[in-house]
């Protein structure tokens, strides 16, 4: 626990103290300013299973004539507005996923379950200040408000972070280790307040023209909390894979991965949910604002 203490707090002071001394270490021959909307993804991913007669055929060797008729639909927004200037980056982005499955056997009522809720509003800042190779390094701070749709019970969680991150490189978009704050107001009498550690990333790889390679993800682990609740995680792992492939335009179809894997303070074993599909998605991104002033 000292060790995990020690790791936050370097994690948390390095961002400071690299901030506070900006002044001092950097001064840019020109003033740069950049303002992009990124539409990383609106997303949509339907299938129909459509059983006709199954009660007849319930007998049947052959399974696709006894299954039950199912329907699922996902949707996907994930966008971000992107300010640079010079070495300061700062984005504000929004992420929301919604996904449903109703199942509709032939002998009981249809059943629906959630398969993908969340609501995820983010503002990260970092400073570039060391560049080698084509990397930027530096500190990072961040704060997020992480909520769902319609969960039952509705999670919300407001969570900061502080640490040093790799970002804007052509293949490497985010790469970050960072100690967490979080305070959960999930349930009525019952808040409290975590601390931890987290590694993320987001990479964008271009195989050849028109199809890319993406991932995004990230690994938390917990220190410390304020009072037992054992729904509270002890870690959680999550780890999304795609491949988007130009149908025409900005519009892209494509196979992608998902995966889910925590561990609740209050259970032995862990919990997951994985998912494979192909999904229609529209990807672009906006140049706002592009300035140059040089400066004499």
């Amino acid at each position: 626990m000292k060790k995990a203490s020690l790791l936050l707090l370097f994690a948390v002071f390095m961002p400071v103290a690299a901030f506070a001394d900006l002044e001092l270490t950097d001064t840019p021959p020109s003033d740069e300013v950049e303002l992009h909307l990124a539409i990383r993804r609106i997303g949509l991913s339907m299938s129909k299973t459509e059983v006709k007669n199954a009660a007849e055929y319930a007998d049947s060797p052959v399974s696709a004539l006894k299954a039950d008729s199912q329907d699922f639909i996902k949707g996907v927004f994930d966008t971000a507005l992107e300010y640079r200037r010079n070495k300061f980056r700062w984005d504000n982005s929004l992420f929301m996923e919604y996904g449903k499955t109703t199942l509709k056997p032939y002998n009981a009522p249809a059943t629906s379950n959630e398969n993908a809720d969340k609501i995820l509003l983010s503002s990260d800042m970092s400073w570039a200040c060391w560049e080698f190779g084509g990397f930027k390094f530096g500190p990072t701070l961040r704060g997020a408000y992480d909520t769902e749709f319609v969960g039952d019970p509705r999670q919300n969680i407001i969570r900061s972070s502080a640490g040093l991150s790799l970002f804007d490189h052509p293949i490497i978009k985010s790469l970050y280790l960072t100690g967490v704050y979080e305070y959960d107001f999930t349930y009525a009498g019952d808040q409290t307040s975590k601390t931890g550690a987290e590694f993320g990333w987001r990479l964008e790889y271009q195989l050849r023209e028109g199809i890319k390679f993406s991932t995004n993800g990230y690994y938390r682990e917990y220190f410390s909390y304020s009072d037992y609740v054992s729904t509270d995680l002890d870690r959680d792992f999550s780890a999304v894979i795609r491949m988007d492939t130009n149908l025409w335009g900005n519009f892209t179809m494509g196979p992608y991965a998902q995966y889910r894997r925590a561990k609740a303070r209050g259970v032995d074993v862990y919990g997951s949910n994985s998912v494979i599909g192909i999904s229609f998605s529209y990807i672009m991104r906006y140049g706002l604002i592009t300035l140059e002033d040089k400066k004499s």
